[in-house]
């Protein structure tokens, strides 16, 4: 399986390393929004425009994380997927087939990632006391010293709810679209299919998981735990919180998916 031309390996990695690059200052402004860090700016566009200006705090830690998180999983998901189908251990095309080596990779990859995508968002608070030169592992070494190490693994619980679903949702809905989607012959047409199944996957994955990011950098931030997070944003907030920061997430979450399917089928395409 694994010399399977079908695994493609390297149109999976440097497709998830163009979406990464991509997304970076998208991520951020997400991150801030749902993490509900005070900016300078007032109103929607000067908040969003604030939020994409450098610094650009972390953002090596922040795209290698992505590069190889997104890897794992799409890779991981197509290669495992045929390896179930193919030893007959799940039905060829069924739900469990498709979800569970997603369901497996994803959440493998949020327990690791878990300490870098904390100090991640804690660089981006503006009102936070890191010098320009700080970095991600100053944010892991200061998490470390001041909470101890178990708080760099604070919000996992949140970050697997929310990531293991966005993305066995995705890969469920872009096998489905693969397998639905009318076949087309020309350039443009195959173009075109390959956009709709890559923000058809996007979107259902982003737009189901936003309250989770919500309640995952709420948990940062102030290192309560997941309950205590849920009822006071319900208490402070009704159900208003729900929605906090899902436009910016819209964006932040589905174009970097999007990208990363849709890359990676061209540069399959083109024999990569």
């Amino acid at each position: 399986m694994g010399n399977d031309k079908r695994d493609a390996p390297a149109a999976y990695l440097v497709g998830s390393a163009l979406a990464a690059v991509v997304n970076f200052p998208l991520w951020k402004a997400s991150a801030m929004a749902q993490s509900g860090f005070k900016t300078k700016s007032r109103g929607y566009f000067a908040a969003y425009a604030e939020a994409l200006r450098p610094p650009y705090r972390g953002v090596a830690a922040v795209v290698g994380g992505m590069t190889w998180a997104r890897f794992a999983i799409f890779y991981g998901s197509d290669v495992g997927r045929r390896w179930f189908e193919e030893s007959q251990v799940f039905e060829k095309g069924s739900v469990a087939a498709i979800a569970v080596p997603p369901l497996i990779v994803s959440t493998g990859v949020q327990v690791v990632n878990q300490p870098i995508i904390r100090a991640s968002i804690m660089l981006q608070d503006p009102e936070a006391d890191f010098r320009a030169s700080q970095g991600t592992t100053d944010a892991v070494r200061r998490i470390a010293r001041e909470r101890g190490v178990g708080a760099l693994w604070h919000g996992t619980s949140a970050g697997i709810l929310k990531t293991v679903p966005k993305y066995c949702v995705a890969v469920l809905v872009k096998e489905q679209c693969e397998r639905r989607l009318p076949s087309v012959d020309t350039k443009l047409g195959k173009l075109l299919r390959d956009a709709t199944k890559a923000v058809c996957a996007a979107v259902a994955g982003a737009v189901l998981t936003n309250p989770l990011d919500v309640i995952r950098n709420e948990m940062f931030k102030t290192d309560q735990s997941l309950v205590t997070v849920v009822k006071r944003l319900q208490g402070d907030y009704g159900m208003k919180w729900v929605a906090r920061g899902a436009d910016k997430n819209l964006v932040g979450v589905a174009v970097p998916v999007a990208c990363t399917i849709f890359f990676t089928d061209q540069l399959r395409r083109v024999g990569l």
